[in-house]
């Protein structure tokens, strides 16, 4: 079913293509407490004040087509022009959302604030703990970023690139999902198991409940929307190809990524927007019950 098509760092040196990704993919029994540039190594860096950081994975360098192609009878306007996309600066990301009790942390050092969520729905009766925070807006993203940084001394760590964003969910596919184009399922053991609207779940699942995929990288297709670091523009026709975020001097609305636990269900019953490709958008100051977000750290 994994539909796996991507130029890797290799491939490009040498401009030809390979067809499986250069590493395999992580344990979660080998994450060490230091990052290393080798692909596919996990690390969950210490913290000044006690406990440690998200665990990360180092992504592999390469190359791909990011948006969806003009037969795609699914596609959106706003995910076009296609085009190929390089990722030559080497980088980890969360392997799972971030979480309620990494959130928790971050407001308990007084870092975050503590009554956003209470203000605006709290956990949406879901729970906290391993599910992912909801209810945090682009700009409450940059609180917990901030003290990430400062809590490790790394000063690296940011949200994803959209170009990033896409290239991680993907994970080698050229295809609509990271798996291929079947639609997902509710099967945790599946290869397509995603948490959405089918599902009959009243809230997230808590991260890492279904598989991963070939990058080792948790919930990229559903359970919440992702925050990334983009401010959103209808097309394609200008944007880098070097992976870097599109910034604008309007800068209002910031791009989200994903799909949710809620996509699929009546009244909206697509689950396209769980679809690599997929883009949405929502205002910086937005917070909602279904937008969370997770974290990348630059290893140059």
């Amino acid at each position: 079913m994994r539909h796996t098509s991507i130029v890797f760092a290799a491939a490009l040196a040498c401009g030809c293509a390979s067809n499986t990704p250069s590493f395999a993919p992580p344990d979660q029994a080998t994450a060490s407490a230091q990052p290393s540039g080798a692909p596919g190594h996990v690390f969950s860096e210490p913290l000044a004040g006690g406990g440690s950081g998200p665990e990360m994975v180092v992504i592999p360098l390469g190359a791909f087509l990011m948006g969806s192609p003009d037969d795609d009878a699914r596609r959106e306007a706003n995910e076009g022009p296609q085009r190929r996309v390089v990722i030559a600066s080497a980088f980890a990301v969360g392997r799972t959302e971030v979480t309620w009790d990494e959130w928790e942390a971050c407001v308990a050092a007084g870092a975050c604030e503590s009554t956003i969520q209470e203000e605006e729905g709290g956990d949406e009766g879901g729970g906290r703990g391993a599910r992912p925070v909801v209810n945090v807006s682009w700009r409450d993203t940059r609180d917990f970023v901030d003290w990430l940084n400062a809590e490790t001394e790394a000063g690296q760590y940011r949200l994803l690139t959209e170009a990033e964003w896409e290239y991680v969910a993907r994970a080698g596919s050229e295809a609509r999902f990271s798996w291929g184009d079947d639609d997902p399922v509710c099967d945790v053991g599946a290869d397509n198991g995603a948490s959405f609207g089918g599902c009959g779940e009243e809230a997230s699942r808590p991260v890492a409940s279904f598989q991963p995929n070939a990058f080792g990288v948790y919930d990229m297709h559903g359970n919440v929307w992702e925050w990334v670091e983009d401010c959103y523009v209808d097309n394609y026709a200008d944007a880098p190809g070097d992976g870097s975020a599109v910034l604008t001097d309007d800068c209002r609305m910031r791009v989200n990524r994903g799909g949710a636990w809620f996509s699929g269900r009546a009244p909206f019953n697509s689950v396209d927007n769980l679809r690599a490709a997929y883009r949405s958008w929502r205002r910086a100051d937005l917070r909602g019950g279904l937008i969370g977000f997770r974290v990348a750290r630059d290893l140059e």
